[in-house]
């Protein structure tokens, strides 16, 4: 079993950047022609879509309806894999997508990156700084945000969550913009945070939850929605594996 998720995991990095290469020249397109970042984002979900097609991994999206009914939210997901970026990507609209610095260091995948998302390095005070000012200047120019409120991979004991930091829910309520919950259900049981790197086949599973809005004095209402969105997709995530258990 150990030797064919060996070989599966082999055939899926191989696939990972086979199609990210297909689709660089456009990807390059977008980035140097100015207006067209938005565009580029939009690539990174048919990227994914690719992805997982080669992988023959179903994906599962429940409540997409959610992503519409507001031109411009703040996504928050929590973080047990490196899976969950690809994942994300699916949320194709046009969504900046925070991440760790370490990502734009990868070679020709971190060109992409910096270039249509924003890195941070969590160590550095002056780069969390320009984080939250350039984070706020892609909302004020219409973009929608990707953020994982755990602040990385933090948990010791998935799919149990660690705290959720202040961030996201500080933006969402000095942007007055609402904050969509999105828990990814299985992403930690396809690729284990263990430093193994060992694929395991099973379908992926998105549940978007209902837009939380900002409202009531400032500290209330950041308290209220950081409380509310980890509850949510806390409770999602015992649901859906509890019921693999079972299974």
């Amino acid at each position: 079993m150990k030797v064919l998720r060996r070989i599966y995991s082999i055939y899926g990095t191989i696939i990972f950047i086979l199609s990210f290469l297909i689709l660089l020249p456009f990807f390059i397109i977008t980035i140097e022609i100015p207006g067209l970042k938005k565009y580029g984002r939009r690539l990174n979900g048919i990227w994914s879509k690719v992805f997982f097609t080669g992988l023959f991994i179903r994906v599962k999206v429940e409540n997409k309806k959610y992503l519409k009914e507001h031109p411009q939210y703040i996504i928050v997901a929590n973080h047990f894999s490196y899976l969950d970026i690809p994942v994300i990507g699916l949320m194709s609209k046009d969504a900046v997508f925070i991440g760790k610095s370490s990502l734009g260091k990868v070679p020709v995948f971190g060109y992409m990156f910096k270039k249509l998302h924003i890195a941070v390095d969590r160590s550095s005070f002056r780069s969390r700084g320009e984080t939250l000012k350039k984070t706020k200047e892609v909302i004020d120019e219409g973009s929608s945000v990707i953020l994982f409120p755990e602040g990385g991979i933090r948990s010791t004991n998935p799919p149990e969550m660690a705290q959720f930091k202040d961030g996201a829910f500080n933006l969402a309520f000095e942007k007055q913009i609402p904050v969509i919950p999105v828990t990814l259900s299985y992403n930690h049981l396809i690729l284990p945070d263990d430093n193994k790197f060992l694929l395991n086949y099973k379908p992926v599973k998105v549940v978007i939850h209902p837009p939380v809005v900002p409202n009531g004095p400032e500290k209330e209402a950041i308290a209220e929605m950081k409380s509310n969105c980890h509850k949510t997709i806390q409770q999602q995530l015992w649901k859906d594996n509890q019921q693999a258990i079972k299974s």
